[in-house]
């Protein structure tokens, strides 16, 4: 993706149902939902095609979402570490 360096792609890749896809999944079908709600349209059998495209959007975000969280949460657990390892004095143990 655009907004990840090169040196993400040695992280392993997230599982496919984290809690990122499922619940930006999930909003995005009530978005759908909501949408027929607003427009006087029935809930659930109006427009299937345009819950489903919101759901896959949704879970499409999620995915890169939570991709980006690690990678962010790898780089400073990188950062500390390297930090730890130059000052070793001020890491003793009591």
């Amino acid at each position: 993706m655009v907004f990840l360096p090169d040196e993400s792609r040695s992280l392993p890749p997230p599982p496919l149902l984290n809690k990122g896809t499922v619940w930006l999944g999930f909003v995005g079908w009530m978005a759908a939902l909501m949408d027929n709600a607003f427009n006087h349209r029935p809930i659930f059998r109006a427009g299937v095609h345009r819950q489903i495209l919101f759901a896959t959007v949704g879970c499409f975000v999620g995915y890169q979402l939570v991709k980006h969280t690690e990678y962010v949460h790898a780089k400073v657990d990188r950062e500390l570490f390297e930090y730890i390892r130059h000052h070793p004095m001020d890491f003793q143990a009591a």
